[in-house]
């Protein structure tokens, strides 16, 4: 039986899931730079370790509102963009069985379905599993490069 392991973190009540394999770390929020006119899910830019990276609030991005920082928030690293991922709390990693994994409905608890890859039952609650490759490539009515710039 296969098995693939998510990262998982918090935006309000949801817990949301990206594929370990993705992911490069995982730190606390430091001071971000806004960038002027850019779209609404840019939060903004840091400098980590001498790298640009672009800060994505994934609320916004979900249609679920801007998250406020507060001691919990984190930023998710991806590996394979410049991007960051700014979450209300990290979890823990789960492992799923991959027929565990189910198609995704169209929306689950507001957020756009368009960026849902499955999700997994799990004891207590539902892990909704992020495309990243969704989150940074969609073009929601207006041109964006990968950074969503």
């Amino acid at each position: 039986m296969s098995t693939k392991q998510f990262v998982t973190f918090r935006i309000d009540r949801h817990l949301l899931g990206l594929d370990v394999l993705g992911v490069r770390e995982i730190n606390r929020v430091v001071d971000m730079t806004p960038v002027p006119r850019a779209p609404d899910h840019v939060r903004g830019l840091v400098n980590l370790r001498g790298q640009i990276l672009t800060v994505f609030d994934l609320g916004t991005r979900l249609g679920l509102g801007a998250r406020r920082i507060g001691r919990s928030t984190h930023n998710v690293i991806l590996k394979s963009d410049a991007v960051g991922l700014l979450v209300d709390a990290i979890g823990e990693v789960i492992q799923a069985d991959l027929e565990d994994i189910e198609t995704p409905p169209a929306n689950v608890g507001g957020i756009e379905g368009e960026f849902i890859d499955g999700v997994v039952k799990l004891e207590k609650e539902l892990l909704v599993i992020l495309s990243a490759d969704k989150l940074l490539n969609h073009r929601a009515s207006r041109s964006t490069d990968v950074a969503g710039l």
